[in-house]
């Protein structure tokens, strides 16, 4: 048996699974696809709100990225799924486990697709504390919430906007943190709460409060497509797919690998991806520009660049970067300004970068640098000083 550094490896028998619609063979909406994967290089973005119409394929997206991610590893009898390679975001149960000395077992696992129902209640999101057996017996005894099934994997959540509001904050809370912490009666249990966060809903059955919206680092509105070709291509691919589930993957294996390979490769590449001073002023530049509120979007958009970057397989983030994560992270935290109940384009976002970054170096070049014969006055200033 292969053995890892803190135990034995164990691979789980191949389970029998479903055939789920590939990735790469959805149609168009390339603004969600990408903000699913940018996501899925980098989970601490912050989630994706996905906004259309009924059909436009939104929880199949959800369920075939789940699909092609590649697998992970973990400690391997962890109700929790935790990282061996992170001790410091164990759950309690094994840091204790390692505190007495106890090898931990790894496994390799697919990663998991968490559906959460909208009648969820805090309870079963987080967890429960058995304080009637603490007090009785002295022992702690965790019942894992839906958070601990999700760590590591992909939450989806249909119908976002018709779940309590309470529930979604207790959601984007732990999404930010990226711990579950539940404390009752003294007792408290803690466990890794990392997962790609995906929500979606229909705008005609209610919209979300401004400060849920704000919450979700992306955001995407989708509809029909409109091209006649598209809508073809649509009715073939759903028709092979029924017919022949089990074939059709086949077909696109090569490309669900390639994806998959590139964004594993991405996850690796990310947190090396460097920026400038200049992008930072004009991701400030930019934002503030468009009057938008608090300073959430600013990071969303630089994490979001990075993860661009690095998926293309670039060490450091440009201008393309920048505006490829701005049409995302921008469009539900608009309130006023140019693009106001407007599409942002991709094209004007570029312009505008550009020209923000064309001004800073401009006011950076016309601050005249200090001549020979103005040196010895300072020297004379701050010798009387």
């Amino acid at each position: 048996m292969p053995r890892g550094p803190l135990g034995p490896i164990l691979r789980p028998r191949n389970l029998i699974l479903a055939p789920i619609y590939p990735f790469t063979a959805i149609v168009g909406q390339e603004r969600m696809l990408r903000a699913l994967v940018l996501n899925a290089v980098n989970p601490r973005i912050g989630g994706v709100l996905i906004r259309g119409e009924r059909g436009t394929a939104k929880s199949t997206a959800a369920r075939a990225l789940a699909a092609l991610l590649p697998e992970v590893r973990g400690v391997a009898d962890c109700r929790f799924s935790c990282d061996p390679e992170q001790p410091t975001t164990w759950c309690t149960e094994c840091q204790e486990r390692a505190a007495s000395g106890e090898e931990l077992p790894t496994v390799v696992f697919r990663t998991s697709f968490v559906d959460l129902p909208v009648s969820a209640t805090e309870d079963r999101v987080v967890g429960t504390l058995d304080i009637e057996r603490a007090i009785k017996e002295g022992e702690r005894h965790f019942e894992p919430g839906v958070l601990a099934s999700a760590n590591r994997g992909l939450l989806y959540i249909d119908e976002v906007n018709l779940l309590d509001d309470h529930v979604v904050d207790l959601l984007l809370d732990s999404a930010a943190l990226g711990m579950n912490i539940v404390e009752r009666e003294g007792i408290s249990f803690t466990h890794p709460s990392r997962y790609i966060l995906v929500g979606t809903m229909n705008p005609e059955e209610g919209d979300l409060r401004p400060q849920l919206l704000d919450r979700f680092a992306l955001s995407v509105d989708i509809r029909g497509l409109s091209d006649p070709e598209d809508r073809v291509s649509i009715m073939e691919r759903n028709l092979a797919f029924e017919e022949d589930p089990v074939g059709f993957r086949e077909e696109w294996t090569e490309s669900e690998d390639t994806l998959s390979q590139r964004i594993e490769t991405a996850r690796e590449l990310v947190d090396g991806v460097s920026y400038k001073a200049e992008n930072l002023h004009a991701i400030a530049a930019l934002t503030s520009s468009l009057h938008v509120d608090g300073h959430r979007a600013d990071l969303v958009i630089l994490k979001a660049a990075k993860s661009h970057a690095a998926f293309e397989g670039r060490p450091a983030i440009d201008v393309t970067d920048i505006a490829r994560a701005a049409e995302l992270a921008l469009p539900h935290r608009l309130r006023r300004g140019p693009f106001h109940q407007t599409e942002i384009k991709l094209t004007d976002l570029e312009d505008r970068i550009e020209q923000i970054q064309t001004q800073a170096g401009g006011s950076a070049k016309s601050e005249p640098e200090p001549s020979e014969e103005q040196e010895p006055d300072r020297k004379k200033v701050s010798a009387r000083a």
